[in-house]
């Protein structure tokens, strides 16, 4: 087996890629690797690692190979921890146990499947007011006269539950806001954002955004959904859901489901997933290996 190094094309602003191939003695690939290395002012400490073997090599050491690569590379890049994700029972999950990688945080995927929604208890809820707020929306980049708003407001994920995860300092600006919007419309999809307004200044205090497979099939992803701390205990983030499910039931008839994933111990946004009829589906492990 020999490891060959590859050159990634998609730098983002906040972050770059290394990669690996992993081939056979007949040249097949059998395995791959990306180490994603943050580059933004509070995670410069940070890279994030994803394997992928295929099932016919596993426990032939194309695995550890890969992460002797990557863990070599993230060292000489200076890094202090490595990051890796893996479904709870899998044969990941055994393997980074196994290489001193140490659990710090564990999420509950689910998914809303749109058929069978009760979506007249979600439209109830969606047209329920919420007193001293109002609803706006958008899609793709946020509107210029509520980006500056739009982006402070991001800080509403600043106490997002990560238990033990080094995850670092996430600085939303402006910036940083239209870039994100416009690497989801570069790969092809589409983001919705739903998002809470105090009407006694304007401002927003919390979104919720769902990102749509460019052809209106399949499953959308929620990537957020937060309330600014000062705002919270209202039914907003609730109210905000609700309004993005509403919205793209109505706009996207052949999507099949909604997927989200939570922090095991946001008891909170948990409860507003199964209020609104979202189904678990697994629990996937954050591990963390300290350099």
């Amino acid at each position: 087996m020999r490891l060959t190094p590859l050159t990634d094309l998609e730098a983002g602003s906040t972050s770059h890629r290394l990669a690996w191939l992993a081939a056979g003695a007949d040249g097949a690939p059998v395995g791959s690797a990306y180490l994603r290395l943050f580059t933004r002012e509070g995670q410069r400490h940070l890279a994030e690692l994803q394997i992928a073997v295929h099932g016919a090599e596993l426990r032939r050491g194309v695995g550890s190979r890969l992460l002797e690569a990557a863990v070599a590379a993230a060292r000489a890049e200076g890094r202090r921890s490595v990051i890796a994700q893996a479904e709870a029972g899998s044969p990941a999950d055994l393997f980074l146990a196994a290489r001193g990688f140490r659990r710090v945080l564990t999420l509950t995927y689910a998914r809303l499947p749109l058929a069978e929604a009760d979506l007249m208890a979600v439209e109830k809820r969606a047209r329920r007011p919420c007193p001293g707020y109002r609803l706006t929306e958008w899609d793709g980049t946020v509107p210029a006269e509520l980006a500056q708003s739009y982006a402070g407001s991001r800080r509403a994920m600043d106490d997002m539950p990560m238990e033990d995860t080094d995850f670092g300092t996430v600085v939303w600006d402006v910036e940083r806001v239209v870039g994100a919007a416009e690497a989801v419309a570069r790969r092809g999809e589409l983001l919705h954002t739903v998002a809470a307004m105090d009407v006694s200044d304007g401002s927003v205090v919390g979104f919720s955004e769902l990102v749509v497979p460019g052809d209106g099939r399949g499953d959308a992803q929620h990537y957020g959904t937060a309330v600014l701390p000062e705002h919270r205990g209202r039914g907003l983030a609730r109210w905000m859901k609700a309004a993005s499910i509403l919205r793209a039931r109505e706009r996207h008839p052949l999507l099949a489901g909604l997927l989200t994933d939570t922090a095991q111990s946001n008891a909170p946004m948990l409860a507003v997933n199964d209020a609104l009829g979202y189904v678990p589906t697994h629990q996937a492990v954050e591990y963390q290996l300290d350099l």
